[in-house]
């Protein structure tokens, strides 16, 4: 196993690697979203941008399991009756969107990562909000539910149209970081189930990914205690702030080569 890990990059390119994961559970822990945009557009500048996106799925599955389990298993049933469409599109379009991202040029696959990753820091950024009437809500949850889809099958996160639309529907903040834990564990399996189909995680791939279960675990325990003491609001606009360079020079990288 170690040969082959080794076999996919140099040991310093895995130590940068391994600390962008460990960033990238550290805000898990502490503001509860952000993870798959880290560890996608931080991999991408040192990886093969699948490789990334491979090493990210893991990670994603385990910490959105981690973060829906501290909820009664009562409510997150309540949860999935309640947003049934939304999940269902997700989905399914993360299964669709993952056979057509391996069939990408590379540098079209930059591009079309970047893209995503600005968009939805800056949303999140500037704290875009919907409204969605009640006579409305049906058709917004088939409509944001497959946006939300397709970013995650590109970028492995469908986190920012999540927040959109509960945040659309007025939910109440705690009742929103349990739906969301819920969206993003199920959500997260589809994306195994995708990559898998999509032979981005395979027999090489699958223990990349299962090694940065390490740093992810590791940086969501500190995360969970930072959470606890500091003020989430500033560290959620720092990390958005990095994304959108990151996301920059990503779509720099597509550009220009």
């Amino acid at each position: 196993m170690l040969a082959e890990l080794m076999s996919l990059m140099p040991l310093w390119t895995l130590l940068v690697v391994l600390g962008i994961t460990l960033l990238a559970g550290l805000v898990k822990g502490a503001i509860g979203f952000a993870l798959p945009l880290i560890i996608v557009s931080g991999l991408s500048l040192v990886l093969d941008p699948l490789l990334a996106l491979a090493g990210v799925i893991l990670p994603a599955l385990f910490s959105n399991v981690l973060q829906a389990g501290r909820h009664p298993v009562s409510e997150i049933k309540d949860a999935i009756r309640e947003h049934w469409r939304f999940i269902l599109m997700v989905c399914v379009m993360i299964l669709i969107v993952a056979q057509i991202v391996v069939l990408l040029p590379q540098r079209a696959f930059y591009l079309i990562l970047g893209v995503p990753v600005i968009g939805l820091s800056m949303v999140q950024l500037f704290g875009l909000r919907l409204a969605i009437p009640a006579h409305r809500r049906r058709v917004a949850e088939w409509v944001i539910g497959g946006l939300a889809g397709c970013t995650g099958g590109i970028t492995g996160s469908w986190g920012p149209p999540t927040v959109l639309y509960l945040m659309a529907l007025e939910t109440p903040k705690a009742r929103q970081m349990l739906v969301q834990g819920v969206i993003y564990s199920i959500g997260a399996v589809a994306l195994v189930a995708g990559h898998v189909q999509s032979g981005v995680l395979n027999g090489v791939t699958f223990w990349f990914s299962a090694l940065l279960l390490i740093p992810t675990f590791i940086g969501m325990q500190i995360g969970f205690r930072i959470g606890d003491r500091m003020d989430g609001e500033r560290i959620r606009k720092v990390i958005l702030i990095v994304l959108v360079v990151a996301g920059a020079n990503l779509i720099r990288r597509g550009l220009m080569g």
